[in-house]
């Protein structure tokens, strides 16, 4: 007996090859229709429709659960037309086999069974497949949430500036709302502006922070503690055999934010520095501004980027810069 699959149709095959017929897969069964059952058992169809009419008179099976109608398209002439067909399932199949042809009916069943067995467990597999595949983003899900809580209790100073966050957040909701149908339901890694990066070097983002420094009175804003901040500039650049690790702009303007936060390379600054560098960034590389002239991202909205970073824990690492990513790319729309 051997199985080939045309999509919800598989075939059946006699052992001696005396018979081949298309069998229906269809609501977790298989279907013949009275034609096919004459023609596996090697009857006429006055037998077929007796014993079925005897099954159904005296019980032995349900008519509403073992017959049904399904599309079929039918050639009639020189034309192809869609019919409303009579099926029977595998109880009335096997039931009829058993009646006019034990044998046929016996391998009919075997093979039935490992095929109703393998759809079974196909389907199992698929259904857990998408079963995980709905867990990863819900858990992405639940990780954002979870940083905005963390964020509203750790770092909103009043009532004000945590309704402040939130609409900051609702505002973002149209991109970030990645569960609503399975082509936006995940966070978005890669950015859209096809133009390479304008490659700026540790010693030109210094510059930008010295000249915050007079905004700030503090003696110790803006100074290093260490080499990490040169390291995270690297960073950001870094390629592997012959490839950027991070080759859009969006990436790496989001692993800038990221990295000169949570490395707190300066004593004093690091949340403030990390944000105006990663605008001097976006500006530089012409994605700071829409065409019709707004900012791609506000001054709340900034904040807001900031003080999830700053709460998030290492292993939070890849859902933010993916939160990062799909605000520049569905703010320079």
């Amino acid at each position: 007996m051997s199985i080939s699959a045309i999509g919800e149709i598989v075939i059946f095959n006699a052992p001696d090859g005396s018979v081949q017929t298309e069998v229906r897969l269809e609501s977790d069964t298989l279907w013949l229709t009275q034609h096919q059952l004459e023609e596996l058992f090697d009857t006429d169809r006055t037998a077929v429709v007796k014993h079925i009419r005897n099954i159904l008179d005296t019980g032995e099976l349900e008519e509403a659960a073992t017959c049904a109608k399904f599309a079929q398209v039918r050639q009639e002439g020189s034309r192809k037309v869609n019919r409303a067909i009579l099926h029977y399932n595998l109880d009335m199949i096997l039931s009829v086999g058993y009646r006019v042809n034990s044998k046929r009916g016996t391998q009919f069943r075997i093979w039935a069974n490992r095929i109703l067995k393998e759809h079974l467990v196909n389907g199992y597999t698929i259904n857990q497949k998408r079963l995980l595949e709905q867990q990863s983003r819900l858990r992405e899900l639940k990780e954002s949430i979870s940083l905005v809580e963390r964020s509203l209790l750790s770092e909103a100073q009043n009532i004000e500036e945590a309704r402040t966050i939130i609409q900051v957040l609702a505002d973002f909701a149209g991109g970030l709302a990645i569960l609503d149908d399975y082509d936006h339901e995940t966070l978005e890694t890669k950015g859209k502006s096809p133009a390479q990066a304008v490659k700026i070097d540790k010693d030109e983002f210094l510059k930008v922070v010295e000249t915050m420094r007079h905004d700030f009175d503090s003696e110790i804003f803006g100074r290093q503690k260490d080499d990490s901040f040169g390291s995270s500039v690297s960073q950001m650049y870094q390629s592997f055999d012959g490839k950027e690790l991070y080759p859009s702009i969006e990436h790496k303007a989001a692993m800038l934010l990221y990295l000169v936060i949570k490395n707190h390379s300066f004593v004093d600054g690091n949340k403030r520095i990390a944000a105006a560098l990663f605008l001097y960034f976006l500006e530089r590389n012409g994605l700071l501004y829409r065409a019709g002239g707004d900012r791609i991202i506000g001054n709340d909205g900034l904040a807001t980027l900031t003080l999830l970073i700053a709460v998030s824990k290492s292993e939070e690492m890849d859902t933010m810069i993916k939160i990062i990513v799909t605000i520049l790319n569905r703010g320079n729309v």
